[in-house]
């Protein structure tokens, strides 16, 4: 099987993981910091708080903007349910806006249309990699007196207009799942030019208390106070050794999986029924996801039969995402339906996940590509 995402783990991350279980501190250490500071000057961000999945970052975010019952926040819907999930668990209403046709990203132009005296937040997600109109989301904003959440977990490495994910909200989010950029196996990082969040979030990843074991340690200190209600949402030195060791490899994944990318584009241009999403000129892509629609209104098979199709013949496509106001839980509390979000909704009946990892081999993705041919004809 071809997965649509893979880690790669070389000797170097084995003995940076090696190096710390032979040490003193597993968790809570100096690695943890070592992790924030150079995803800090990855991105070119002032701070950045690691927690314990790209989850954990979603609601510490959440925490940070202090979000409560009866506020609304602003989600699209072609996401993974924790970006609405993380409004919910502070007790607020996610507020589904559709996105836009070409990109899938969610579109500015809706907004405002959604914004009520209630609203407190955006989040917008940069959806398979590529960055939102983030000048849009910025003017919006400011007119309304919002704050912005980029749920950057597709585009750690991308780039809109010259500036780096990960700087283009109050708050960006991360996530190093196994099939992201990098890895820490779980993990989740925050990123922020605001010194007060970044302090909300430190304290909220660890029970809401104001120090951590090493900073007690430090003072040779026991004692501590619980001044909000937090979470254990901490990470571990040995998953920050992994993600700093992986961290020093973005350069070159990132090129690989542009590659990957043009060789898809290159292959499908040829083909009608097998569309691309659209790519702005202004962004440089981070290509988390290549996802192409199958143009239904042309004779051939469905994307289902596509789908089974490619899975059989060891092509693991994924279809990325059910978008979430049709899930039952939002139906169900929040009295979602289907017609809110056309656009979402239409291009989920088309839409699939070819394989996209830097681990691919030039072999790999001219298999994927003649099986996908072979099937689309």
């Amino acid at each position: 099987m071809i997965p649509y995402g893979r880690q790669i783990i070389d000797e170097d991350d084995i003995q940076a993981v090696v190096e710390v279980l032979r040490s003193d501190w597993l968790t809570t250490g100096p690695g943890v910091q070592v992790f924030e500071d150079g995803l800090a000057r990855y991105v070119g961000a002032r701070y950045a708080v690691a927690v314990s999945s790209g989850t954990a970052a979603l609601h510490a975010a959440m925490f940070a903007l202090e979000i409560e019952p009866g506020d609304e926040v602003i989600v699209p819907p072609m996401t993974f349910a924790a970006t609405a999930n993380c409004v919910v668990y502070r007790g607020g209403t996610p507020v589904f806006v559709d996105v836009e046709q070409d990109t899938l990203l969610i579109d500015p132009r809706k907004i405002e249309e959604k914004i009520t005296p209630r609203t407190r937040a955006i989040i917008a997600v940069d959806y398979t990699g590529q960055p939102c109109d983030w000048d849009a989301l910025h003017a919006i904003a400011v007119r309304h007196g919002l704050k912005l959440v980029a749920d950057a977990c597709h585009s750690l490495g991308g780039e809109y207009k010259n500036r780096k994910c990960g700087t283009l909200a109050d708050l960006n989010v991360f996530s190093f799942h196994p099939v992201k950029h990098i890895t820490t196996g779980e993990g989740g990082m925050i990123t922020t030019d605001d010194p007060d969040l970044a302090a909300r979030m430190r304290i909220f990843r660890n029970h809401g208390i104001t120090t951590d074991h090493r900073q007690r340690e430090a003072k040779g200190s026991w004692f501590y106070e619980m001044i909000e209600l937090g979470y254990n949402y901490r990470i571990t030195d040995i998953q920050c050794a992994l993600g700093t060791s992986q961290l020093e490899k973005m350069p070159a994944w990132l090129a690989r999986r542009r590659e990957i990318a043009l060789l898809y584009d290159e292959a499908f241009s040829e083909m009608p029924s097998i569309n691309p999403l659209e790519v702005r000129p202004d962004v440089h892509h981070a290509y988390h996801l290549y996802v192409v629609r199958l143009d239904r209104s042309r004779p051939g098979p469905s994307r289902e039969e596509v789908f089974t199709g490619l899975r059989s013949r060891g092509i693991g496509v994924n279809v990325h995402y059910i978008p979430v106001h049709l899930h039952p839980f939002y139906k169900k509390n929040y009295r979602t339906h289907p017609g809110m979000c056309p656009v979402a909704e239409d291009a989920y009946e088309s839409i699939f996940s070819l394989p996209m990892y830097p681990g691919m081999s030039d072999c790999d993705i001219h298999t994927v590509i003649r099986s996908v041919q072979d099937l689309c004809r």
